[in-house]
């Protein structure tokens, strides 16, 4: 998916809204868990509720690597049921991968030739050469990890040098060396409210992948005021506050409500 596509998807559904496929068995409602495929049966029917209300799905690698082959069946049943039925739709896989430059590029061919996903979160730690690998595909995107809504964001990504640029700072400014706004983007938490300032002096037109709104406290209100551009420069995610809202046959009724709810928001906001 291009960047025009996708902020015409925005402009559109009137929606910057990504729901974090994260699901866990143990999370599930009871009556699901008889189904040849329970965690397949959950995203689909999420999936369902919630595709009028958002542009985007993020399914999280660790909560499907855990369950071993089946866990991984129920990921690539869940990308090829967004794909088939609505293909309009951004899917970021949550993998948070790199590494030497060899196996950045294996990790490249799983996810952006077999699988043909969107976009992938990845790890700027070792540098230039475990990034640019996944920057080979023409219509995909890096989602580069800069300034994370973790409490432990704080030991590393604020650390300053001696000219008092700060870790996450340095990795934006680096990274925009490799690519530009339309292959790039930026994981900015959103419990780091008015930071987004300083990531938009560095990066004024990049989009940014805004997790931590809803269970994790970040305002949306807070996010736009500092983060939001022009061309609206935001996928603001939520996760457990949506897909977890309620664990009865009525989850998937509970979830559409939650997205709704958002989307309303980030209509006005928009």
């Amino acid at each position: 998916m291009t960047r025009q596509q996708l902020i015409d998807n925005i402009r559109r559904k009137q929606s910057f809204l990504c729901v974090g496929l994260d699901t866990d068995i143990k999370k599930n409602p009871q009556h699901l868990l008889g189904e040849d495929d329970p965690i397949f049966a959950f995203n689909k029917a999420i999936i369902d509720a919630t595709a009028p209300y958002c542009v985007a799905y993020k399914p999280n690698l660790a909560f499907y690597e855990c369950g071993g082959l089946k866990g991984w069946a129920a990921f690539e049943k869940t990308v090829k049921y967004i794909k088939e039925n609505y293909p309009d739709l951004f899917i970021i896989a949550d993998a948070k991968r790199g590494d030497i430059g060899n196996t950045s590029a294996m990790y490249a061919r799983s996810f952006f030739e077999e699988l043909d996903i969107d976009a992938l979160t990845v790890a700027p730690y070792m540098g230039e050469d475990s990034v640019t690998p996944f920057l080979q595909y023409e219509g995909k995107w890096v989602i580069l990890l800069a300034l994370t809504s973790n409490k432990g964001s704080h030991d590393f990504q604020l650390t300053a040098d001696q000219q008092g640029e700060r870790l996450f700072e340095k990795v934006v400014r680096t990274s925009q060396q490799w690519a530009d706004e339309k292959q790039m983007m930026y994981v900015v938490g959103a419990t780091q409210g008015q930071l987004f300032e300083d990531i938009r002096k560095i990066a004024p037109h990049h989009f940014l992948l805004v997790p931590g709104v809803g269970a994790q406290g970040g305002s949306l209100e807070e996010v736009c005021r500092y983060g939001m551009t022009s061309d609206c420069g935001l996928l603001v995610n939520s996760s457990r506050g949506i897909i977890y809202a309620d664990d009865t046959e009525r989850f998937a009724e509970v979830a559409a409500q939650k997205a709704h709810d958002l989307q309303q928001q980030m209509a006005r906001l928009l």
